[in-house]
């Protein structure tokens, strides 16, 4: 049973692909440009807000694109993690960070932060606009970015392994709940039999 991912009383703890696309239709229109990049980065690489806020300048990879994250939870160890992203995401941070003149300084990029704002923050833009968007529940947080993303990497991978990546996780009994709740989400393939 997938208990990590799903209440105790049944209610799943993720953003479905509808809500993960209405969440970056809402972003989209946002007039604060550092809110939507930062919402575009949690829904399109699965990180912790955390691991988000961290970041600067010069962990956006134009070449290689992706970002680098320093991955959070692994007991005082320093391990970094490459996640793709698609164009649109690099094209959001470039226009609205300036990432490509930061790098191109002495330092960089380094330093050069891409978000302001504390977790407490951070976190009130992503909870408003999840309620613009109509998401509402246990899955509406910004867990719930992070839980959908993982479910939908292994849905469409079937690679524990990949998961475990570009989520971060040390142990690989951590990224099975998202293969178990992938194999849940058999409805659209099951779909196709009727």
């Amino acid at each position: 049973m997938t208990r990590q991912l799903i209440t105790s009383t049944g209610k799943r703890k993720y953003l479905t692909q509808d809500e993960r696309e209405r969440f970056l239709a809402a972003a989209a229109k946002l007039d604060r440009g550092e809110v939507r990049t930062l919402c575009m980065t949690l829904a399109y690489s699965g990180c912790r807000i955390s691991e988000a806020l961290e970041c600067d300048a010069s962990r956006v990879d134009f070449s290689g694109k992706a970002i680098t994250f320093r991955t959070l939870k692994q007991h005082g160890k320093d391990r970094y993690r490459a996640v793709p992203i698609p164009d649109v995401l690099l094209s959001a941070l470039d226009d609205v960070h300036s990432i490509r003149r930061a790098q191109k300084r002495k330092q960089r990029g380094e330093g050069v932060t891409l978000w302001s704002w504390g977790r407490t923050q951070a976190s009130k833009h992503i909870y408003a606009l999840l309620a613009e968007a109509g998401i509402s529940g246990a899955h509406a947080s910004p867990k719930g970015l992070r839980h959908g993303f993982g479910v939908r990497v292994a849905k469409q991978t079937r690679n524990p392994r990949l998961v475990q990546k570009m989520l971060g996780h040390a142990n690989l009994e951590t990224t099975a709940i998202y293969m178990d709740v992938a194999g849940l989400e058999a409805r659209e393939e099951m779909a196709l039999t009727w």
